[in-house]
C-alpha cells in the first residue's frame, strides 16, 4: 500500500529544510569571513574587525541563500507531492 500523500505537510518540511540550510550556510559564510579577514588582517599587520564576517559577508549570503533554498525547497516539495499522487490515484482506480 502507497502511503497517501498529505499537502498540509508541505510547508512545514519546507520551513524546516529552508531554516536548516540557511543555518548551515549562515555558520559556513561566518566561518569562512573569519578566516579571510583573519588572513587579510595578518597580511597588512592590523588587528582584523570581526564583527564585519557577521554584518557584510554571513549575513547577506545567508539571505541570498535562504531564497534560493526557499525557492528550489517549495518547488520539489510541490514536484514530490504530485508524483506521490500519481501512483495513489492509479492503486485506487484498481
Amino acid at each position: 500500500m502507497i502511503p497517501r500523500p498529505r499537502w498540509y505537510l508541505i510547508p512545514a518540511r519546507v520551513c524546516v529544510i529552508t531554516f536548516a540550510l540557511t543555518a548551515l550556510s549562515f555558520a559556513v559564510s561566518l566561518l569562512l569571513g573569519i578566516l579571510g579577514l583573519i588572513a587579510g588582517a595578518w597580511v597588512r599587520g592590523v588587528h582584523p574587525n570581526l564583527a564585519v564576517a557577521y554584518r557584510h559577508i554571513a549575513a547577506p549570503a545567508a539571505m541570498a541563500i535562504a531564497a534560493i533554498v526557499l525557492v528550489t525547497t517549495i518547488s520539489l516539495e510541490i514536484r514530490h507531492y504530485r508524483q506521490m499522487k500519481v501512483p495513489r490515484e492509479i492503486e485506487r482506480a484498481s
